[in-house]
């Protein structure tokens, strides 16, 4: 599978604000966090294989992320209401953003062109941003392979 980005963020860029719908009628706002770290993942879709193994190796090392001082938000187009319904079939203990107009997906460069099968479609690519605590990028991960992401994020979240 390959993907084509209209924006290209790197490490050192100001990451955009966002405010969104979050699970439990919460409202995710980035800016509530400024001076802490925050991890923001982008995934495709609430209870497919490879987003509910994501989502829950984030939930498992969640206690690790706080003593971090890091917060962890996973954003998708899905809704609030499912990603409640996500969260509880799964006992998720992360943040969860609905991002169904797409904007925030779009600002982070990760709504993108794949291709699959031959077939060519938009859609979520697999990303991970590590937002320092001054605002800026400090880590990105795109293409995400999920076996391992999720420590491979909190020992660089760790470093900073």
């Amino acid at each position: 599978m390959t993907a084509t980005r209209e924006i290209e963020l790197q490490i050192g860029d100001t990451a955009p604000l966002f405010e969104l719908p979050g699970d439990g009628g919460a409202t995710l706002r980035l800016a509530d966090f400024a001076g802490k770290p925050v991890i923001v993942y982008f995934y495709p879709k609430d209870d497919t294989s490879g987003c509910t193994s994501e989502a829950i190796a984030f939930s498992q090392l969640k206690p690790e992320f706080d003593k971090a001082g890091a917060t962890v938000i996973g954003i998708s187009p899905d809704s609030a209401a499912k990603h409640d319904k996500f969260k509880a079939k799964h006992d998720l203990t992360v943040s969860l953003a609905a991002d169904e107009e797409r904007r925030i997906v779009e600002a982070y460069g990760v709504w993108v062109e794949k291709q699959m099968y031959g077939r060519s479609y938009m859609g979520v690519e697999r990303s991970t941003f590590l937002i320092g605590p001054d605002g800026r990028i400090a880590q990105i991960w795109r293409n995400v392979r999920v076996k391992g992401h999720a420590e491979a994020v909190l020992e660089a979240t760790r470093a900073l």
